[in-house]
């Protein structure tokens, strides 16, 4: 069994299509407001690493887990959120340890190996 020590950070994947690009900023935006702790990513238009579709990711510290991803379950408007640990296990953690809200993508996991 792990400890959770061992889970440096977390981030969260918003994702979105083109049409939903606006929706995904506002949410962005909100997020921001919200927990003025998150480190933002850059908002990626197109697929980047082991993500299909366009998102941004939200990186956060594992103390505010309880606080934000109720606050994604509740807010993220229909908008899918990847999550995984980072654990130092890049493949592991995106395979094997993540959570979805909203519906699973299929992600291109050979890039991380």
């Amino acid at each position: 069994m792990l400890d959770n020590a061992v889970i440096t950070d977390w981030h969260a994947h918003v994702y979105f299509d083109p049409a939903r690009r606006p929706d995904a900023l506002a949410l962005r935006e909100a997020i921001t407001t919200a927990f003025p702790e998150v480190t933002m990513g850059r908002v990626h238009d197109v697929p980047v690493g082991p993500h299909p579709v366009p998102m941004y990711q939200v990186l956060f510290p594992p103390a505010l887990f309880p606080a934000l991803v109720p606050w994604l379950a509740l807010n993220r408007g229909g908008l899918t959120v990847f999550l995984h640990p980072n654990t130092g296990e890049a493949l592991v953690d995106h395979r094997d340890r993540a959570l979805w809200l909203g519906p699973q993508a299929t992600l291109k996991l050979d890039v991380l190996t």
